[in-house]
């Protein structure tokens, strides 16, 4: 399996994070944000076989489309996040993601969840061969993710963490949309005290 990930950060407190999957052939691009030129830059000559968006909100989708349309590759978004999408964006996405959907790029599989509570239709993709969980804003290293200065959904946000990510693979990394890595065993041993906080603010947007 030559399947690798390749981590784009970008300015912010915490960086904003772009992945892309794939190999020296094909990549497929995760949370793509605002910086169309970068992004291409890092998929280089590889072939863009999709662009997914873990959510609507516009500093991840903004660079989507043009993206996306290098090579004609197709964009990805549930349709809980449609209207978060149509801010930014005039032409719906290609596809609408549902839970349990599929994507395959240089011999892995990305499985979708969703993971709703930072938005109604955030999605994290689990990809089983690489030991990894791609969470978009759904959760970061330092618990559930903030939007513009709040939490539209903090309890659904935290039960998607518990039902959903924390019943991964102990040795899963959870790589987020927002600052740095963290495997699920260390996201269980603070979960507890994430949801006892409750819904403090942090610095996402």
């Amino acid at each position: 399996m030559d399947a690798r990930i390749d981590q784009l950060s970008s300015g912010g407190k915490p960086p904003r994070n772009t992945w892309l999957i794939g190999d020296d052939e094909e990549v497929i691009v995760i949370d793509p944000g605002s910086d169309a030129e970068a992004v291409l830059a890092a998929a280089g000559d590889r072939e863009i076989l999709a662009v997914i968006c873990t959510h609507g909100h516009a500093d991840q989708v903004s660079a989507a489309v043009e993206v996306a349309d290098r090579d004609g590759a197709p964009v990805a978004l549930h349709p809980a996040d449609l209207v978060l999408w149509r801010e930014v964006h005039d032409d719906d996405p290609d596809i609408e993601m549902e839970e349990g959907g599929l994507f395959e790029v240089a011999d892995v599989v990305l499985e979708v969840i969703h993971t709703p509570g930072h938005s109604p239709g955030s999605v994290s993709l689990y990809c089983e061969d690489l030991k990894a969980v791609f969470a978009g804003d759904a959760m970061s290293a330092d618990g559930p993710s903030s939007y513009d200065g709040g939490f539209p959904d903090f309890a659904g946000q935290v039960s998607a963490i518990g039902e959903e990510l924390l019943t991964l693979p102990g040795d899963t990394e959870v790589l987020p949309g927002h600052g740095d890595k963290i495997t699920v065993a260390v996201a269980e041993r603070r979960f507890d005290s994430w949801v006892a906080t409750g819904p403090a603010v942090d610095e996402l947007a």
